[in-house]
């Protein structure tokens, strides 16, 4: 399994460059969970703790907005990486995750994550720079959306 698990890991853009050594290291703690259609991953406002790669299925982003209800913001695809960013913050959850359809997910716990950059230097300096490039696009992405709508408003 761990083999599979290194593929997969070598797709995901906070690993990419980690070497096959340090992506078996990441493997290591790796573990499966599974949530059927509906299920709570989590919930906005709760303690981060774990950061989640889809492997299978889809989860939908989505937060509450007061007097509307739930707003989806996302729908994720198998690949894709979410929750890392209480992870590495250790801030709460600022939005909900749910299975959309079902999902398994490869889990990987903030204190087990911690304790392996704290051992393995290297590897903590490649993630970090790929969490650097990832807040970067995001940011980017968050400025370029908000011109767009203060330009659409102006009208």
């Amino acid at each position: 399994m761990q083999s599979g698990v290194v593929a997969l890991l070598r797709t995901v853009p906070l690993f990419k460059d980690l070497d096959d050594t340090e992506l078996a290291a990441v493997a290591d703690l790796c573990r499966e969970e599974r949530f059927v259609s509906g299920d709570y991953i989590f919930r906005e406002g709760e303690s981060g703790n774990r950061l989640y790669l889809i492997t299978e299925g889809e989860v939908r982003i989505s937060r509450d907005v007061p007097g509307s209800g739930e707003e989806a913001l996302a729908v994720l695809k198998p690949g894709a990486v979410f929750g890392e960013m209480a992870v590495f913050d250790r801030s709460v959850r600022s939005t909900h995750a749910i299975s959309n359809g079902g999902t398994a997910a490869l889990t990987i716990a903030r204190s087990d994550f911690e304790l392996l950059l704290d051992l393995h230097r290297e590897l903590a300096y490649k993630v970090l720079w790929a969490v650097t490039r990832l807040l970067s696009a995001r940011l980017r992405n968050a400025n370029d959306s908000l011109r767009s709508f203060l330009a659409m408003s102006m009208f």
